[in-house]
């Protein structure tokens, strides 16, 4: 098997890039992270992409959490590498991911500039074409996909996967049909909607089965209780995980911008694993919505406790 030709599965992860006091990597921290998360059963761990902070992270920054990743990963999962940016800044983070020992690329949206949708498939295998790993396609923000683009996309045999972050079901459905029509290859598509689960049945629906799980780096019990009702289609229970858990902390996400992130990280501190702050733009979460979210985590984790019992008889 080729390097990066395994086919992702499970729980996908994406741990926080911790940083030190004084503004450095941890890469200690960073990998007891990944090693926590391996454990408790993640499919694969996406290193230095939204959760990862990518847009904060300088070349040596990146190196070092691709590089920890890598070696904690030690080939038990795959490692999948966040690239994005200005497209030389985004050819040159996708060599260094290559070289770290990654096994593919989840490409990010390009800076700022909202181009044609040809122009951002343009973008996208150009980035491919500079490092030899696959390259997942995520569309978000100013990334937006048509079916000429999809197919285009599809044509490369570069691209393996795309992944949604805009929540248009009716256009990932079309999207995903134009890309199987195009190709032979096994393509893997995503839900990467912020706090996925919330999203996740109906993607279901529409055949995208894989779906990130921010939630899952600092509450596995958690998410792995909804990722086992819904593998499960126990949709009762997935209703209940959402409405304990999910639902109150999406609230809570959407309070704050920056929060999808700042949040992540505030909870590991409530789980006793201080990943440090979160660098600038983004801010760290007030005293009082800490409370709020250690609430919210201490409700979902009894459920799952629950949830964890109830299987086990």
């Amino acid at each position: 098997m080729q390097r990066g030709e395994q086919m992702l599965s499970g729980l996908l992860f994406f741990p926080v890039t911790p940083f030190h006091e004084e503004g450095s990597v941890d890469a200690e921290v960073l990998a007891s992270h990944i090693e926590r998360g391996i454990v408790a059963g993640a499919g694969a761990v996406f290193v230095a992409c939204g959760t990862g902070e990518f847009h904060a992270l300088s070349e040596s920054d990146y190196r070092i959490a691709v590089q920890t990743a890598v070696e904690v990963a030690n080939g038990r999962v795959e490692v999948v590498a966040g690239v994005g940016g200005a497209l030389p800044l985004a050819q040159n983070f996708a060599v260094l991911a290559a070289d770290a020992g990654a096994d593919g690329t989840l490409v990010l949206p390009p800076y700022l500039v909202a181009g044609p949708p040809l122009g951002l498939a343009k973008y996208v295998t150009d980035i491919v074409d500079s490092a030899p790993l696959p390259a997942i396609v995520y569309q978000r923000n100013n990334a937006v996909f048509d079916l000429d683009s999809a197919r285009a996309l599809a044509q490369h045999p570069g691209v393996r996967g795309f992944k949604d972050g805009i929540g248009d079901i009716a256009r990932v459905k079309a999207i995903r049909e134009v890309i199987l029509a195009e190709t032979d290859r096994e393509f893997l598509f995503f839900n990467g909607m912020p706090t996925a689960e919330l999203s996740q049945l109906e993607y279901r629906d529409v055949g995208v089965d894989l779906y990130s799980s921010a939630a899952f780096a600092f509450a596995p019990e958690i998410a792995l209780a909804f990722y086992r009702a819904y593998v499960d289609h126990d949709d009762v229970t997935a209703e209940r995980v959402l409405d304990t858990f999910y639902r109150p902390f999406a609230q809570l996400r959407d309070s704050v911008e920056g929060y999808a992130v700042a949040l992540i990280k505030a909870g590991m501190t409530l789980r006793g694993h201080d990943a440090g702050s979160v660098r600038p733009p983004l801010l760290d979460v007030r005293p009082q919505h800490v409370e709020r979210l250690n609430t919210i985590l201490d409700d979902g984790l009894r459920l799952a406790d629950e949830l964890a019992l109830a299987g086990a008889r």
